[in-house]
């Protein structure tokens, strides 16, 4: 009935502002905790969420509002700190990361083998309650193969993880940190104070002069600013399209329900093709790995001018997709399909590849939490325009 889809939709809009919105908060916890505690937390709320699935019911449907959302907040918890496994492969660092964001992306498809064994006979509570028991291997993941604190970039010699760190290296992020600080200050101090370089005005400037530049000066550099728009806007556009998708749709079939439940069909099989589509900006973001550096030029820099073909590539895709979007012609919108979830894994993924090469590791998870949450609040203009276009636009969300 449509108060039941109603509650459906409510459901996920807040789980799905949730992701976004509390991701400032978990990547703080992230950056000031480590590893260990903010898996578990994720674990916890993972697993909470999937359980209270298991036991909700038509009686109990409220359950679904505080389960979706501990679903969703434990999953960017276990994503973020999955991301800094790149830096274990330096060569294939942003394919990693971006690979890790595809899976993120595409996770529907988890769901969707949950629908066909319910209509094979299986229920919703064992269902959710074996995802649930899985939580396991996550935990066995967390105290066997990850660090406490964080995976440093660039590693450093002997650095081993896991089990093996107890027996080969007592080696930690803290005490790379101590050392690094300690080196800072004897050079700074054999250099003498006059010749101690100026604040850094952004991310890129600071580590080029040896210091690790604070959290408030990258968040209010041109970099993080201008790449803060970029991804906003190109969100915003997204939502749009996903929120108008099933009113054009039936513009387009002359409200066909059969037509409209074939595209509606195709759209969701592409949104699980995200985990393919991803590493494909990854590579374009490593190709440079393994080449020699230009006289003069730094790894960060070399890094940096790779993802400039990445990030025009997302651009482009997102006009092509939107232009594509446009044309009021039925067949065309599967190309738009393909398109649109091509340019959201390189969107995504292309974010935290861009962030964790143009900022200090240190900041990695307050700047990446801090540009889903300002994005997740610009996707709420989505509402005004879903408005102007059932009102004003008749329907039609061609000038949106």
């Amino acid at each position: 009935c449509s108060r039941q889809d109603e509650q459906f939709s409510l459901v996920f809009t807040i789980a799905s502002f949730l992701n976004n919105f509390l991701s400032l908060v978990n990547g703080y916890l992230f950056d000031r905790f480590g590893t260990m505690v903010t898996r578990l937390l994720g674990i916890s709320l993972y697993t909470t969420g999937t359980v209270l699935v298991a036991f909700s019911s038509a009686a109990f449907s409220e359950l679904l509002f505080p389960a979706l959302s501990c679903i969703a907040v434990g999953g960017i918890l276990l994503l973020l700190t999955n991301m800094q496994v790149g830096n274990l492969f330096a060569a294939h660092r942003s394919t990693i990361i971006t690979l890790y964001n595809g899976a993120f992306d595409s996770s529907a498809a988890v769901f969707l083998i949950i629908k066909v064994l319910y209509e094979q006979g299986i229920s919703l509570h064992s269902s959710f309650l074996v995802l649930s028991f899985c939580s396991i291997i996550h935990l066995l993941r967390t105290f066997l193969l990850m660090p406490r604190t964080h995976i440093p970039y660039p590693l450093p010699q002997y650095y081993t993880y896991g089990l093996n760190c107890r027996k080969a290296n007592p080696y930690n992020v803290e005490q790379l940190e101590r050392m690094r600080d300690a080196a800072m200050t004897v050079s700074e101090e054999s250099s003498g104070r006059d010749n101690v370089p100026p604040a850094p005005e952004d991310g890129i400037e600071a580590q080029d002069s040896g210091k690790v530049a604070s959290f408030r000066s990258c968040v209010l550099s041109w970099f993080f600013l201008w790449h803060l728009l970029w991804l906003s806007v190109m969100q915003l556009r997204h939502y749009l399209f996903i929120g108008t998708l099933n009113p054009m749709l039936n513009r387009l079939a002359n409200n066909d329900s059969n037509l409209v439940s074939q595209y509606t069909n195709a759209f969701a099989m592409t949104q699980l093709c995200g985990v393919l589509c991803a590493p494909w900006n990854g590579l374009i973001m490593d190709r440079h790995k393994g080449k020699p550096l230009a006289p003069g030029e730094t790894e960060q820099e070399a890094d940096l001018r790779s993802s400039c073909l990445s990030l025009f590539l997302t651009s482009l895709q997102c006009l092509l997709f939107s232009v594509c979007a446009s044309f009021p012609l039925l067949p065309l919108q599967y190309l738009t399909f393909g398109l649109q979830v091509l340019n959201r894994s390189f969107l995504y993924g292309g974010n935290a590849a861009f962030i964790s090469i143009a900022f200090p590791a240190c900041h990695f998870g307050k700047l990446y939490g801090l540009a889903m949450s300002v994005s997740a609040v610009v996707s709420l203009l989505q509402y005004p325009c879903f408005t102007l276009v059932k009102g004003p636009l008749g329907g039609d969300p061609f000038f949106v």
